[in-house]
Order: structure tokens, then C-alpha cells, then sequence
């Protein structure tokens, strides 16, 4: 392990680890990837160069409509491998034909999954050549939807994807935001970046599961809270769950049992990741204060809101036209982390929280590691532009406690899922049973050395 500390990131030196990509759990594996009919087709050409520059062996299989997006000669090019599109393929039955392609994968990805394919691998559709693969493949299967976000929240939608997960498919996404007929909401397939380390928690966490007797359970708080002022609006926040749900993905991937608690998000639960969905505050740290008690480590990366209506109105708040101002009477959310860190001694976990600051992040942190009692704390400036909730990027300043005093490391902006790797590294060697020197021999996620740019 090399240490660096030739820049400086929120006035402190940047010590920044030159490790090995988080990626490498893809190199060598065979993914059959394939792509059906939608406009986001265009970005499943940089999955194949991303899999291919992991050292994934790719093999890419399109229905018919998919060839109207993008032609298979661009995919063939990428993956350096014949694109099958037809069922019937004579010179494909020859060499390598469905059953064979089947047999050969490791992993199946389809990328984009449209309505109309999950709706007939729902039921079981063995009408084209892709539709007959996922059949016929016992590898294991994700998938990342992507379609107009009316199609999205259509019931029979919804309930198709609840039956592919119940059937043991992962779903990736979708994201949520503007889309190519111009509407705003969820249904655009992740981003490529995101696709790919999906897949790569996957293996990792395949070859190296957790055991009930030495995995240490981890409980981690993600996403904001949502706050009833009455039957259809709410108070909450930007946070989008993302630097949470990669902290849990992480941890599985390290070894760990995982409890998420999860607010209302638009993420697919982490591979090997228990998920308990809350939407208030009060409901979080009811889940929370059960939980913790039970594990040996305890992380707060939720957006909670600090402040709930007094009494939630029955029905719908009506504007009046003899007044222009609406007055609210807020009271106190009780503080789950600090909470938690209270806890007697024989209960209490190892406790890490999160602060999202604006101005003077190094001192607001130190003052609520301390102020709460906890035991590690991770900050980032959220003001600066392109470093807002949301982002897939994040930038942190993290302060833990040690014998010496208290520690800190700047951790330049990066992936969260890199980011992620790197927090849970940190976290785990506060555990009594998990000395730093036998964690630090672990491969780690790569850290960016790079200037500070991006923070999320």
C-alpha cells in the first residue's frame, strides 16, 4: 500500500491509496448481455467496452427491434464476438446455439429491459432468441429497465418486475429523470458506470459470501425521510439513497450481514442485503433503535428530517384566497444517532454518522463527532456545483476516533462506489474483531488521487 500526500482537498492533505480497480471481480467471468427494443440501446455499446476493458468475456444477443438503435455490426465491434439476433440461426445452431449459449454464460444481463420483454419473461415468452436464453440459462440474471415513466408506474408494470425479482431476477434502476419523449420521472435505465459495478458486486459477493458465524452485522440508515403534512404532500430532502445503498453493497461484498433501512428510494436492494423500507422519521428510529442493539456496527448515512409536522392534517391542506402565507407548526424528530450512540455499553454498536455541510466542514464535523459520541463521522461540502445530493460522485472528510486522539482522512472526489469501499474499510477496523493490519490486507477499492472537482 502506497500513501500519497501531495495535494489538499477542504484545506488538509489528500492521503489517497493506489490500489487496485474495484472491477476486478468481472475479469475472466462470460456475460451474455442482451438488449431489447428501446432508446436506450445507444448505451449499451459503452457496457460492452466497460466489460471488455474489465476483462469480461461478452457475448451479446438483440431482438428485433433492438437492431432499429443500434446495429449489431457496432456491438460485434466492441465485443470482438458474432451478434446473435435470430432463433433460427443456421450458423449459429452450428457453432454455438441457444442451449450452448446458454450453458457458456456465467451472468445474464439485458440492458435495456423494455415493458413488453419483461412482461414475456414473466410469462415465461420463448418466442425470440432472447427471450428462449433466459429460459434455458441457469446463470444468475439482471437486468436494467428502461421505458417512458407513466410506463414505469403502471401497475401491471410494477407488478411484473415484483414477480421477475420474486423469480430471483436483480433489478438495476431505473433512474429517474428527463427522458427522450421529454417527460421527467423514473424509467431511464442506470448509467453504463453503474450497470457495470452492479455486476462486479455481484461476483465479488458470490465468491465471498457471508457466514452467520464470523460475519459481523452491520446495520446501515439510507435516504431521506419523508414527513406527512397531509394525505398528498410532505417535508424531505435531495438525498437520493445513492452513497447509502453503495456503503451496504460494499459491506456485502467485504463479508458482512447487512440490514439497510432504507427511505423512499428508486434503487434495487444490494445483492445479499436485508432492505426494511420506512417513510418518517419516527419509523426509521423505531427500526433502528431495534436493530442496534444487535450489531457490532451501526452507520447513519440517512438524510433525516429534522423537523415533522405537529399533528399531520386528515385530509388535504386547501388554499384559501383571504390569505397569502400558510403557517406550519414543526416540533423535533427524535435523533437516531445519537440515539443510538447512547445505547448502555453492552448494547451499544460501533456508531458512524454522516454530516452534509455547506461551510466549514472540518469543524461542524469534529464538533458533531463529539457533540453525539460517535465513533467515526464522514463529511462532505454539498454546496458546491455538481456535489449535490444525487450525484453518483462523492468527496468526503472522515474523522474517527483512536487511542492517539481523534484521526482524519480527505478522500478526493470519486465514484461513491469507490468511495463506499473505502468508508467500510475504515468502519470495520473500529470493530475489536477486526484488527486494521488484517483489513488493510484485503484488496480495497481504488482511490482517486485526483484534484478535487465533484462532490455528491
Amino acid at each position: 500500500m502506497v500513501l500519497t500526500f501531495n495535494k489538499r482537498y477542504m484545506g488538509l492533505p489528500i492521503m489517497a491509496l493506489l490500489t487496485p480497480s474495484p472491477l476486478t471481480s468481472l475479469a475472466g467471468k462470460r456475460l451474455l448481455l442482451g438488449i431489447s427494443a428501446g432508446i436506450a440501446a445507444y448505451k449499451s455499446a459503452l457496457i460492452v467496452r466497460l466489460l471488455k476493458q474489465a476483462g469480461c468475456e461478452v457475448r451479446v444477443v438483440m431482438t428485433e427491434g433492438a437492431q432499429a438503435f443500434i446495429t449489431p455490426l457496432t456491438l460485434q465491434a466492441l465485443s470482438g464476438e458474432p451478434v446473435r439476433t435470430s432463433l433460427l440461426d443456421p450458423e449459429a445452431e452450428a457453432g454455438m446455439g441457444h442451449i450452448e449459449l446458454a450453458r457458456w454464460a456465467d451472468a445474464v444481463l439485458i440492458a435495456p429491459a423494455t415493458a413488453d420483454l419483461i412482461a414475456r419473461l414473466v410469462h415465461g415468452m420463448a418466442d425470440d432468441l432472447l427471450t428462449t436464453l433466459c429460459l434455458a440459462c441457469e446463470a444468475p440474471k439482471l437486468m436494467a429497465p428502461a421505458m417512458n415513466q407513466a410506463m414505469w408506474r403502471h401497475p401491471a408494470t410494477q407488478r411484473n418486475v415484483a414477480q421477475l425479482a420474486n423469480d430471483g431476477w436483480q433489478l438495476i434502476g431505473p433512474a429517474a429523470g428527463d427522458q427522450a419523449c421529454g417527460d421527467v420521472g423514473p424509467g431511464r435505465m442506470s448509467e453504463p458506470e453503474v450497470i457495470v459495478d452492479c455486476l462486479a458486486q455481484h461476483f465479488a459477493y458470490a465468491a465471498k459470501p457471508p457466514t452467520p458465524t464470523s460475519a459481523p452485522h452491520i446495520v446501515i440508515t439510507a435516504g431521506p425521510t419523508r414527513e406527512a403534512l397531509d394525505p398528498v404532500r410532505y417535508l424531505s430532502n435531495h438525498s437520493s439513497g445513492k452513497m447509502g445503498y453503495a456503503l451496504a453493497a460494499e459491506a456485502a461484498a467485504q463479508g458482512a450481514r447487512v440490514t439497510l433501512i432504507s427511505g423512499p428510494v428508486n434503487l434495487p436492494t444490494p445483492h445479499g442485503v436485508e432492505r426494511i423500507d420506512v417513510e418518517s422519521a419516527a419509523q426509521m428510529h423505531h427500526e433502528a433503535l431495534a436493530l442496534a442493539p444487535r450489531a457490532g456496527l451501526f452507520i447513519g448515512c440517512a438524510a433525516v428530517a429534522d423537523y415533522r409536522a405537529a399533528s399531520a392534517a386528515e385530509h388535504k391542506i386547501k388554499k384559501t384566497d383571504d390569505s397569502d402565507t400558510l403557517t406550519l407548526t414543526l416540533v423535533k424528530n427524535p435523533d437516531i444517532i445519537a440515539d443510538v450512540s447512547a445505547l448502555p455499553a453492552d448494547q451499544r454498536p460501533i456508531v458512524m454518522g454522516f454530516a452534509a455541510e455547506t461551510q466549514d466542514v472540518a469543524r461542524y464535523a469534529e464538533d458533531k463527532l463529539t457533540r453525539k459520541g460517535l465513533d467515526m463521522i464522514v463529511a462532505n461540502d454539498v454546496s458546491q456545483q455538481g456535489l449535490g445530493f444525487g450525484s453518483d460522485n462523492n468527496a468526503a472528510l472522515l474523522l474517527w476516533r483512536s487511542a492517539a486522539g481523534t484521526k482524519q482522512l480527505v478522500a478526493p472526489p470519486q465514484p461513491k462506489t469507490q468511495l463506499a469501499a473505502l468508508i467500510i474499510r475504515h468502519a470495520l477496523s473500529l470493530l475489536p474483531s477486526q484488527p486494521a493490519s488484517q483489513l488493510l490486507s484485503q484488496p480495497p477499492s481504488q482511490l482517486s488521487s485526483q484534484s478535487p472537482g465533484e462532490l455528491s
